[in-house]
């Protein structure tokens, strides 16, 4: 039961309480896609190696994945107003770090900061807005416009990056974010405030485990895909990444109060969405963060290209709100998911088709259109899915559990694929550097130093250097021959092209999983409450 303020104080409506949840929702979205459409932008002013890079991204969103749901249980037990404001200095905070950064270093410090803030304005947003709706058609409304301004932050982020970029100062697009979280710091002064403390406990040791193995198997993923898989640091990432999601599956099965309820997953039905969600939500952002790096950091094409590109996978998951809505009504939600992955299969295996040497940017605009219709469909028929597979009394674990896996699914997208891509392109470019650097007629010292290069740096390197520096002091540079930058692109186009079908892959197997598991399945009616709490499944159920 969410607590109110005393009957003596001055309640404030709710719509200032909505506006202040859709704008900050807003702004953590903003401040999250931003580097879509600037990956080819932070590659060459920072010159980052393919590894360096991923971590842009990941940085914002690992914080943002590991302490969503613990800062959901602080906003019931302490009140979300705060917190809420809280979330928005501190996207200030890491869009000032981002904005003034002269290292990539820094720029991972600064996109660290502003997910800790994102994992605040996400959850705490919309359990404000939630706690404030009179009913349960008024909450519906509500949450569906929260949905639809998180559609908006995601739609116009990258064309801001990019119009910025396009202009020379991309940092300009961070002052935008800092404006936009004093507003919504602001703005927040007039929302109710909110909690709800029964029965809710912070889970520390759960908490930490699953954050610190999170972050290891991320760490050991990403930078293996430079260094090498074997190295020792890397094995042992590996290493303490399962250990410690080992201790923090066995803390939840004891723990009163679990962050996650991992009994949930002995139903089958939500285990099987759970795991379509992270491999569908994974092929989504896969697809999405191999088509900006293909355009940005291997074509080095304009980034509001990019931004525009990101229009249309975008703009159909805020215009399909109302249709999806219905669709979940009257059709299964099974078949509404499945066919939205299919469609997301389709765009990433068309992808896989083009040609890097094909400097045409419109291309995507097709496959992109699909990826967004496929996006659409699920991620409004995934929450609706997992619900209603469950008993009404488990139905916010569920969810908070269901978001908690697409999140990850995010965060996953860039790394996984990245880590797959840039693996593949460096293996080819060493692979072919002998003959190319004999073809060049490259002399020492700087065949060695252009071999130094492709080993330290990879393909991504090799490509976006237009020299190669002098081996000591007052050498100077000379061009990067034309064989070392032509192997380095073919190598980078080749690989993302298996990125792009390993995302249409994933894709088509979260598909058929869910076509196939949920087949015959019974979906939780809102009285149903026969189950028992281990999460199985309960005799008082409906047709699906």
């Amino acid at each position: 039961m969410t607590r109110r303020p005393s009957s003596g104080a001055r309640t404030p409506g709710p719509i200032p309480t909505v506006v202040a949840g859709c704008f900050a929702v807003l702004l953590a979205q903003v401040a999250y896609s931003l580097p879509g459409a600037l990956n080819g932008t932070f590659q060459q002013e920072f010159a980052t190696t393919g590894s360096q890079l991923t971590w842009i991204t990941a940085a914002f969103a690992i914080p943002m994945v590991v302490l969503e749901l613990t800062t959901g249980v602080i906003g019931d037990l302490f009140g979300r107003r705060r917190l809420l404001q809280l979330g928005a200095v501190l996207t200030v905070i890491g869009s000032l770090v981002c904005c003034l950064a002269g290292t990539v270093q820094v720029m991972w410090t600064g996109q660290v900061v502003a997910g800790l803030g994102a994992a605040i304005l996400y959850p705490i947003s919309l359990a404000m807005i939630a706690a404030v709706a009179p009913n349960q058609e008024e909450r519906t409304k509500a949450i569906a416009l929260w949905a639809g301004f998180l559609s908006i932050g995601a739609a116009i982020s990258p064309l801001l990056g990019g119009a910025f970029a396009e202009h020379g100062g991309w940092r300009g697009a961070y002052a935008v974010v800092i404006g936009a979280a004093v507003l919504s710091f602001l703005i927040t002064f007039a929302a109710a405030d909110s909690s709800a403390p029964e029965g809710r406990r912070l889970d520390l040791p759960g908490q930490v485990t699953l954050a610190l193995g999170l972050i290891a198997l991320l760490f050991a993923a990403t930078q293996g895909s430079e260094s090498g898989f074997t190295r020792p640091e890397i094995l042992g990432a590996f290493a303490a990444g399962v250990v410690l999601l080992a201790a923090f599956v066995a803390i939840e099965l004891r723990a009163a109060v679990p962050l996650l309820n991992l009994r949930l997953f002995a139903n089958r039905a939500y285990a099987i969405v759970a795991i379509a969600t992270v491999v569908g939500m994974f092929a989504f952002l896969a697809t999405c963060y191999s088509m900006s790096i293909w355009l940005g950091a291997v074509q080095h094409q304009s980034a509001l290209k990019i931004g525009v590109l990101f229009l249309f996978i975008q703009g159909p998951a805020f215009l399909f709100v109302p249709v999806v809505s219905r669709l979940i009504r009257r059709v299964s939600p099974r078949w509404v998911l499945s066919g939205g992955f299919a469609l997301m299969a389709a765009a990433g295996i068309w992808c896989s088709t083009f040609d890097v040497a094909d400097m045409g940017w419109t291309r995507f605009i097709a496959p992109l259109t699909l990826l967004g219709c496929g996006f659409a469909l699920t991620v409004g028929s995934i929450t609706a899915v997992a619900i209603n597979t469950v008993p009404v009394r488990l139905a916010g674990m569920a969810s908070a559990t269901t978001n908690l896996l697409r999140d990850f699914g995010f965060a996953l997208g860039p790394v996984l694929i990245a880590a797959l891509a840039i693996n593949k392109a460096n293996d080819a470019l060493l692979s072919g550097l002998g003959r190319a650097v004999g073809a060049s007629g490259l002399q020492a010292p700087y065949s060695g130093v252009a071999g130094g290069i492709a080993h330290d740096g990879g393909a991504m390197a090799i490509n976006s250097m237009p020299v190669v520096p002098g081996a000591g002091p007052g050498a100077r540079p000379v061009p990067m021959p034309r064989q070392l930058h032509q192997l380095a692109f073919e190598s980078l186009g080749s690989a993302y092209n298996t990125a792009f079908l390993v995302a249409g892959l994933c894709a088509a197997a979260a598909g058929v999983l869910t076509l196939v598991g949920l087949f015959g399945h019974r979906e939780a009616t809102a009285g149903t409450d026969g189950a028992e709490a281990d999460g199985t499944e309960s005799p008082g159920l409906v047709a699906a």
